[in-house]
């Protein structure tokens, strides 16, 4: 009998591997996503996660490990069309048909989805809604834009329905109003109950849309939590001080002084007219911290806090994987 993971746990793997000749592709990942999170899923190219992604969506068989869906393993010796309506998959490099029109094609699928009247045409008006493309649905897919066509082949990929949406770099080479419609469509199905596993080299929009993160290297999972606590982890917060013209070398003095008196200030560096801080402390320290350059007579006219962002801590983590 096959073993039963927790079905609180939308996605699991234990031990999963791909071997392609002599080349490791993924290797031994364990692997969990909840129920209702968005997964980013980041790494260099090369780093396994298309591997990873098509071996959950049952299309590469794993070389050893296994892989659950809702608590039962996917097995592809045994069909089993039950776990494969679970899963909506969007490669990103899914065929189009541009001779048919956005109502055919969305049709052509909702038919092999066994999809039947009336449910049909109120599930394709639902999707050409949630996709914006209810204008367009009489229009050759061919006449479509690229974000168009992007969100058209994620209204197919889930068509059915599904419990786990799997999207393989969806919004490469999107433009940023694109790449937007695409991210509020995402948030609308994540709100209708969907977990999804998105890759991307965007991290930017992963940043804002996912609830966890995994890094891969070199086949591995080296790190799989939560954003926030990935953050509080990894990311380092600086502050960017701005020193006006006037008497600049006074000022800078000052400033100097006053941050090494400062215990949350771990270092800092010069460049022109700006010194930027590495702090370690809460909102109320670096409040302190300006209200001692003002009183220190300091001429500043920037004092701006900020935090590693996502492609730094991947950039830090690649250096660490490195030396």
């Amino acid at each position: 009998m096959d073993e039963i993971r927790s079905p609180e746990v939308a996605i699991a793997t234990r031990n999963l591997s791909k071997q392609f000749d002599r080349h490791l592709a993924v290797d031994q990942v364990d692997l969990e996503i909840n129920y209702g999170d968005v997964y980013g899923l980041i790494g260099p190219n090369g780093a396994g996660k298309t591997t990873l992604i098509r071996m959950l969506a049952a299309i590469e068989e794993p070389t050893i490990g296994e892989i659950y869906f809702h608590g039962e393993r996917l097995d592809l010796s045994r069909p089993n069309p039950r776990l494969k309506r679970y899963l909506g998959y969007l490669p990103d490099d899914f065929p189009l048909y541009d001779d048919l029109t956005v109502w055919d094609y969305l049709d052509y699928f909702a038919r092999l989805y066994e999809l039947r009247e009336p449910k049909r045409s109120r599930r394709l008006l639902e999707i050409l809604d949630l996709v914006q493309l209810i204008p367009k649905r009489d229009s050759l897919i061919s006449t479509l834009s690229r974000g168009m066509k992007q969100r058209l082949s994620l209204g197919r990929t889930i068509l059915h329905e599904p419990i786990l949406l799997l999207l393989d770099e969806p919004v490469s080479g999107l433009d940023p109003i694109a790449r937007q419609q695409f991210r509020d469509i995402i948030q609308v199905v994540r709100e209708a109950g969907m977990t999804v596993l998105i890759s991307s080299h965007v991290l930017s929009d992963l940043a804002q849309l996912c609830s966890s993160i995994g890094i891969m290297e070199l086949g591995c999972l080296v790190e799989s939590t939560s954003i926030q606590e990935l953050y509080s982890r990894l990311s380092q917060q600086y502050i960017q001080i701005h020193l006006l013209e006037d008497e600049l070398s006074e000022s800078l003095n000052r400033a100097i002084a006053e941050l090494r008196n400062c215990p949350n200030v771990e270092s800092w560096t010069v460049k022109n007219q700006q010194i930027t801080v590495h702090f370690q402390g809460s909102d109320r320290d670096s409040a302190n911290l300006l209200k001692q350059l003002i009183k220190a007579q300091v001429n500043l006219y920037q004092f701006q806090i900020q935090n590693d962002d996502l492609e730094d801590i991947f950039l830090k983590l690649g250096h660490q994987q490195a030396s």
